[in-house]
């Protein structure tokens, strides 16, 4: 058991730091882009590539990347602790608000490029390769009745390494890809095998063509080791991958969800909004939890569920529950829902100004396909794998309680 932790913990912290190597790299083009990264000249001295951090601080907040000087100064100096930018001198271990001249470590070739980041950044260009070519192997394939998008066979993965030149040999290139997988860049779509130049099907486990906002990092960063230590408990399931998130925006912010007040905690870092009441008609089944007007809530607060509902209940005949088909159109910062349970998963929070909320998303849905597949007997690990390797834009048939 304590092994299996350590592994997870190493793999969620290669996932992170993955995380902040695009963030960073995604934070320099941009910056690249906007002219903020140039030569400039201090002291009679000319320093390449480089940018003013008082500078970058005004954009960050400009372009809403941070909400306060404070917070951008956090979210640069890990990108520094993570080795992204640097100081030109390297005297400052310490980001500052200042005129003082920073460099991102690719911009002068200081960029630690140990074993990790190479295998990390071999994986990120087999995925572009892949993802761009016209008859991709990534495609929507299925694997014991479940259908997993943008997966491949590993055999197909090995053909395409030897046609594109990436290895020499199928041994070479099924050491290739267990190396990717144990640095969490491809994984078995079930988690169930390692890599194998067999039938089984495989994913990317990251997206790296979606844009990260910087704000993520801190917000990740802060719960990697209260995710590692969950309990097996179903009110202790949470899916990170989904929330939407605005860091410190608003003081009065919060998630719409539902659950006695005495329970819950009030967090800054999503936006409050008003919340819709839902009630559950008996008709021989126990009661959900009401809704409270005025309820704010914890990052993984308890179950908005009094008690856990099954997918026989809600298959029932008579069940006092509704099917709607709701598309939701994420934007840069997500999709705004949080999903819990191991099966059936069901809506556990939406940021009131999201697509979700905006789509008609609401807490205590359950969740009954999402594309068109059925993850009723998915926990939400897997549902939200699906939606996070899937398109940007997810049609879910939720089930509702009768109101």
């Amino acid at each position: 058991m304590e092994r299996t932790s350590s592994i997870r913990r190493k793999a969620m912290a290669r996932q992170h730091k993955a995380e902040v190597m695009i963030a960073g790299e995604q934070l320099r083009m941009r910056l690249h882009d906007g002219k903020l990264i140039k030569d400039r000249r201090y002291h009679l001295r000319t320093y390449p590539n480089c940018f003013v951090a008082q500078e970058l601080i005004d954009w960050l907040v400009s372009h809403k990347e941070a909400s306060d000087r404070a917070i951008a100064v956090c979210l640069m100096q890990h990108l520094m602790d993570n080795d992204i930018v640097h100081h030109v001198c390297d005297k400052r271990p310490v980001f500052k608000d200042a005129k003082l001249l920073y460099r991102f470590r690719k911009d002068d070739g200081t960029f630690p490029f140990n074993t990790e980041v190479k295998i990390f950044m071999r994986g990120q260009r087999l995925y572009e390769h892949l993802i761009a070519e016209k008859n991709s192997i990534l495609q929507m394939r299925e694997e014991h009745g479940v259908s997993y998008q943008r997966s491949f066979p590993g055999c197909q993965l090995i053909d395409w390494l030897l046609q594109n030149g990436e290895t020499e040999s199928r041994r070479q290139g099924v050491e290739l890809c267990r190396a990717l997988q144990e640095h969490s860049i491809i994984q078995h779509v079930a988690k169930k095998h390692d890599f194998f130049d067999s039938g089984l099907l495989y994913q990317f486990c990251i997206n790296f063509r979606r844009r990260r906002r910087l704000s993520e990092l801190l917000n990740e960063s802060e719960q990697h080791s209260d995710e590692v230590v969950t309990s097996t408990q179903e009110d202790n399931h949470y899916s990170p991958f989904i929330l939407r998130k605005s860091s410190h925006q608003d003081d009065n912010s919060a998630f719409q969800s539902v659950g006695s007040s005495k329970d819950l905690k009030q967090v800054t870092s999503v936006r409050r909004g008003s919340l819709n009441s839902l009630q559950l008609q008996p008709a021989g089944f126990p009661p959900l939890a009401p809704l409270s007007s005025n309820s704010v809530v914890r990052c993984n607060p308890k179950s908005v569920l009094e008690r856990h509902v099954t997918c026989e209940e809600l298959l029932a005949p008579g069940a006092p529950f509704i099917k709607k088909v709701l598309t939701v159109i994420g934007d840069t910062l997500g999709w705004g829902v949080v999903v819990r349970g191991m099966a059936p998963c069901y809506v556990q929070a939406v940021d009131p100004g999201s697509p979700a909320a905006a789509a008609g998303v609401k807490v205590q849905q359950f969740v009954f396909q999402v594309n068109g597949k059925c993850v009723l007997n998915l926990d939400y690990r897997t549902v939200t794998r699906l939606v996070m390797t899937g398109p940007r834009v997810i049609v879910l048939e939720v089930m509702e309680p009768l109101e």
